[in-house]
């Protein structure tokens, strides 16, 4: 059972514009408040933008532990229908493993057109292949948060990754593996080369792999993982708008 407390800021949140719906999906251990300003943004140039709040997040560190990836893509799915009944068009931009989960959701539903953004297929982290040794002994291991130029209400999320998700995570960067050929609506990835929490390659890996022969692959040089509140935000919301425009 999800704690009714929600962390403040990471609630989801529906801004109503005109017929073409765009569905924003956070990150793994984040919440909606990292897509807020991208879905300003949007809706500014008249989109009706949905973001959901994945199960375990921007609650209690320990209800995500009790959640998977099936759990989480679910709510994509529900995202996903909820918009369909708003909008005659559905665009999905995803982060991080929202990325994964908005590509799985263009290979498997109707979608127009589908952008992931810092989209892992490789982690940096060098202790993954000890995870199961990890999980014999711990739950949780704490996260290195960065500091960002912006006010905190735009980076809401836990200070600490449960293991169990972890391993969840795996399975469904395997699964979106299997899932890219076929994703065949027009698709957008955009990676910084300089982050630290999923290895550049990820990108290029995805990228010659979708089924989609309108793709395109769109590289930052100064930005971390979180690009959305990075000190490119600027460049990435006009490169999404321009792509879903």
């Amino acid at each position: 059972m999800e704690s009714l407390h929600i962390m403040s800021g990471a609630d989801p949140f529906l801004l109503k514009g005109g017929p073409r719906g765009v569905l924003l999906i956070h990150g793994f251990t984040g919440t909606p408040a990292e897509m807020r300003l991208l879905g300003e943004s949007l809706h500014e140039k008249g989109f009706t933008v949905l973001a959901v709040r994945l199960p375990g997040h921007g609650t209690d560190v320990r209800d995500m532990e009790t959640t998977t990836w099936r759990h989480w893509y679910g709510a994509a799915i529900d995202g996903r229908q909820l918009l369909a009944g708003l909008c005659d068009e559905i665009n999905v931009v995803g982060l991080s493993m929202g990325g994964l989960l908005a590509l799985k959701l263009a290979a498997e539903y109707p979608v127009n057109r589908v952008a992931a953004l810092s989209t892992p297929i490789f982690l940096t982290a060098r202790r993954i292949p000890l995870l199961p040794l990890y999980r014999t002994f711990r739950r949780f291991i704490p996260k290195k948060r960065r500091d960002y130029d912006i006010d905190p209400q735009y980076f809401v999320g836990y200070d600490s990754t449960p293991l169990a998700c972890l391993a969840s995570l795996l399975e469904l960067i395997e699964s979106v593996k299997a899932d890219l050929p076929n994703v065949h609506c027009p698709s957008l990835l955009v990676q910084s080369r300089r982050e630290h929490t999923v290895r550049p390659e990820s990108a290029t890996f995805i990228f010659e792999r979708l089924g989609a022969i309108t793709k395109e692959l769109f590289w930052l040089e100064k930005s971390g993982h979180v690009i959305t509140v990075d000190i490119e935000r600027e460049t990435v919301f006009a490169k999404v708008a321009g792509f879903l425009g």
